[in-house]
């Protein structure tokens, strides 16, 4: 057939070495997923790249996605919408302080800039609430709170939360679309108490708050898997799930670090 006795075996040795290390990256993939169940493959790559050298094992992401094409492991994509605010009102709406332009305001290190948004969670009962607070610059979630209603003083629970935990001292915006929560009397009185600049969009745009619906897409289609049942089982779901976003998932926009990491670097220089 034109190839040696050892070319032969060689190729065959190959093949396998080939086949088992696929599946020792199958394996750690999976391992990763129980905690991160649709985690991308770019992240993959690089939270792998540690225990796959102790194997012996060189990948590279091209050959990964291989990898995880041929395992039936690679993530679509979901996309789902639905409208959650209100800005039809007689409050107070205040300027889009983010938008393009000779004063926008660009943060350039952590609570600087804060962007809030509230998204809904389906349960085995009625729906419930998700409010979120995240750090435009660290991308870390710094508050959040789970409620069954759209009462101003539920979703001020982020804020608060995020207030509570604050650790400097700079000048914070807080930038958000123009739902009724955010231009109430009660929301407003709270930004003022704490010297907080206020930002919204200018209309109903959610690209002019991309950020807050950015994070509120990975939590729901990359961690909030299963159905809770009521909503004290989405508080439990929702706390574990901001644990692992700040924590152990790394960004592509914070060059593969934590938010959390990033968030501390910054307040500490």
């Amino acid at each position: 057939m034109g190839h040696s006795r050892q070319a032969y075996y060689q190729g065959r040795r190959r093949e396998a070495d080939h086949l088992a290390n696929a599946q020792a990256v199958v394996e750690l993939v999976r391992e990763q997923r129980m905690r991160q169940p649709r985690i991308g493959t770019r992240k993959l790559h690089y939270l792998l790249q540690e225990p796959l050298q102790r194997q012996g094992i060189g990948l590279g992401r091209d050959a990964m996605f291989d990898v995880l094409r041929n395992a039936r492991l690679l993530v679509a994509p979901r996309r789902a919408y639905h409208k959650t605010t209100d800005s039809h009102h007689r409050f107070r709406r205040h300027p889009n302080l983010l938008k393009a332009g000779p004063q926008q305001i660009r943060a350039s290190a952590s609570e600087q800039v804060w962007v809030a948004d509230i998204t809904y969670l389906p349960t085995h009962g009625k729906f419930v609430y998700l409010s979120l607070v995240t750090d435009a610059y660290s991308r870390k979630i710094v508050g959040w709170h789970v409620h069954e209603s759209m009462q101003t003083e539920e979703v001020a629970q982020a804020m608060k939360m995020a207030l509570s935990g604050r650790q400097s001292s700079r000048q914070l915006v807080h930038h958000s679309d123009r739902g009724i929560q955010y231009c109430s009397t009660y929301y407003q009185a709270l930004h003022k108490r704490h010297g907080v600049i206020c930002s919204m969009t200018d209309g109903y745009d959610c690209y002019q708050n991309a950020l807050a619906e950015r994070v509120n897409g990975i939590l729901k289609t990359e961690l909030l898997l299963q159905r809770p049942a009521d909503l004290a089982q989405a508080r439990r779901m929702v706390e574990q799930s901001v644990r692992i976003y700040n924590c152990e998932r790394p960004h592509l926009s914070l060059k593969m670090q934590t938010p959390d990491a990033v968030h501390r670097a910054s307040l500490a220089g």
